[in-house]
């Protein structure tokens, strides 16, 4: 099972009218997140959780390679795959920039996306375009992910009875 992740909204909350916790990491030095301080809103503790769902995890997110070099770490996590994002732009309407090329990614396998842009006509698309379960959950950017958030994952996954894949390639 792939879990398609995103960063900011998703793992980094952002506009919120209260200030954020702010966090420290055991694998990264405190030095090194002064180089990004917004890595101290992210929960380190997310990585074990996103870890111990069983899927295989790869980055869906505009932060590109910097996800790997800096929240990856931040979170206790390896290196992780990333979608390379295509160059050109997606038509305008309603349908979010990045659902075909997650889809495409995909390539029929079974997938679950968190981010915070998402919204139904990206989950009546890949309905009808994607011949396998998926579930695309938002997440509310001003928390990030939250224990309700994974309790949706964790019964999700379960209902569906889908074992955990290995194989990443294409």
């Amino acid at each position: 099972m792939l879990l398609f992740l995103d960063v900011d909204g998703t793992l980094l909350p952002f506009g919120a009218e209260d200030p954020y916790p702010v966090y420290e990491s055991s694998s990264v030095p405190a030095a090194a997140a002064a180089d990004n301080p917004l890595l101290t809103r992210i929960d380190p503790a997310l990585g074990p959780r996103l870890a111990a769902l069983g899927c295989d995890l790869v980055w869906a997110t505009t932060w590109l390679d910097d996800a790997n070099a800096f929240v990856a770490p931040w979170l206790g996590l390896p290196r992780l795959p990333m979608v390379d994002w295509p160059d050109e732009d997606e038509p305008p309407g309603p349908l979010h920039w990045k659902t075909r090329p997650l889809v495409t990614w995909a390539a029929g396998r079974p997938f679950v996306w968190l981010d915070d842009e998402l919204t139904g006509t990206d989950r009546a698309w890949v309905a009808a375009h994607h011949p396998a379960r998926a579930l695309l959950h938002r997440v509310e950017h001003r928390q990030g992910l939250t224990d309700a958030d994974f309790g949706v994952l964790r019964e999700w996954l379960r209902a569906t009875g889908i074992r955990r894949r290995n194989d990443l390639s294409r």
